[in-house]
């Protein structure tokens, strides 16, 4: 394993769980890069000036989901829930294929799958985390966060490939049978992180509390609230990127097959950009700088990306926006922020980190694709909607280097008391 030590800071003994929680994290990314361009265009297909109703239904959904999350967390140990989250995932996809291949309403399917990916991608990236901060340190995760992310970087290159390349071969309904099967890829390392991880820690029973027990410890705590913020205005500003890039797209093209290329091949940029600086320089920026800084260099990018698109708002300027920002989120931020939830209690990584993951994200997409409506209906849209996500960006900004000042006490405190 010479050639891994050579990549990122891993210990002998760390080398088989950072594998696992590699492969784990692609075969998880690889599903969804897989569906995410048919989510897309079945948005798009549905009407660009309907996308703010999906994105509330998906809201609505998630207040429903996450009480039933945090009654399953309190009462089953870890090597339960995991698997079976995944799982009934894994039967929502056989549901859809089935209703897709014999052609059942499929308008009301589209939509229906359009909130379920969303609510999908949310829970199953945050279960997945929330493992990852259960069994590695604050340390750990500064140093190895960067490789395990570079994993998903991996499945979301592999995803759009698969895409493109059995489109054709297989049919658009039957990759999902594909994205199923990389699902239960991902349970299997899970299960095989599982065992080889609890015989040296006690974090694999079952955390105990009530369902709402997350919302609460969002309330109670600043540092956890902080964090909420910046995911929800990162959020805010992401959603009215996005649809921005629906607009654009479906002007640029009224052929579903030419959209669904554009958003795959957004999807490979992505991948390709994101792989390339996660295996050079994520740990070792992270490491280097600090969480702050790294959570700083995503709103830098909404900033100045959409300060282009106000003055030239074409389609290979969105495209190029979309490919920067979320590379510099899965690239340095997101590791970042994953970092951040090292420092607070179990069940506070779990439960806290749900809420925020999920109620949070798709609550802020909800507010910004209604005020993205507003702005557009008053015929503010040109000038408006870029200058509101500049300010969100300064604003977030500023807070992320806050978060990295109280992660760092945290930490320091966390050394102290061990």
């Amino acid at each position: 394993m010479k050639w891994l030590t050579r990549v990122v800071a891993v210990r002998p003994e760390e080398v088989r769980a950072l594998l696992w929680s590699f492969a784990y994290f692609f075969c998880l990314l690889a599903g969804y890069y897989i569906l995410r361009p048919l989510r897309d265009e079945m948005g798009v297909a549905g009407g660009v000036r309907n996308l703010q109703w999906l994105f509330t239904a998906t809201f609505l959904t998630m207040l429903a989901a996450v009480p039933l999350y945090g009654a399953l967390v309190a009462r089953l140990p870890r090597r339960r829930f995991i698997p079976l989250v995944y799982h009934f995932f894994v039967a929502n996809l056989a549901l859809f294929w089935l209703l897709l291949t014999l052609d059942i309403d499929r308008q009301t399917v589209a939509r229906v799958f359009f909130v379920w990916i969303s609510v999908f991608v949310l829970f199953a990236v945050s279960v997945f985390w929330s493992f990852m901060a259960d069994l590695y340190s604050s340390e750990q995760g500064k140093r190895l966060y960067g490789f395990i992310a570079a994993g998903g970087s991996a499945g979301a290159l592999a995803g759009p490939v698969l895409t493109i390349g059995l489109a054709d071969v297989l049919g658009p309904v039957n990759l999902l049978i594909v994205a199923a099967l990389l699902l239960e890829g991902a349970v299997l390392c899970a299960m095989r992180l599982e065992v080889r991880t609890e015989r040296i820690q006690n974090n694999a029973s079952a955390v105990g509390g009530g369902a709402i027990d997350g919302l609460l410890m969002v309330l109670r705590s600043p540092y956890i609230a902080g964090i909420m913020l910046w995911v929800a205005l990162m959020s805010v500003a992401a959603t009215f990127l996005y649809f921005e890039q629906a607009a654009i797209v479906a002007a640029a093209s009224d052929d579903p097959a030419v959209r669904t290329r554009i958003f795959a091949a957004v999807d490979l940029a992505v991948g390709l950009l994101t792989l390339a600086v996660q295996f050079v320089a994520t740990g070792k920026l992270i490491e280097r700088f600090g969480v702050g800084p790294a959570l700083a260099l995503l709103p830098l990018v909404f900033a100045a990306g959409f300060a282009v698109l106000a003055a030239a708002p074409v389609l290979a300027v969105v495209i190029a926006f979309q490919a920067l920002q979320r590379t510099a989120n899965f690239a340095i931020s997101n590791p970042a922020r994953e970092v951040l939830f090292t420092v607070v209690a179990r069940d506070e990584k779990y439960k806290a980190k749900n809420v925020i993951d999920i109620v949070a994200v798709r609550g802020a997409d909800a507010a910004g694709g209604w005020l993205f409506t507003g702005l557009r209906s008053l015929g503010m849209e040109v000038r408006s909607i870029p200058l509101a996500a500049i300010v969100i960006a300064a604003a977030c900004f500023a807070l992320a280097v806050a978060l990295g000042r109280a992660q760092e006490r945290r930490a320091a405190m966390q050394r102290a008391n061990t």
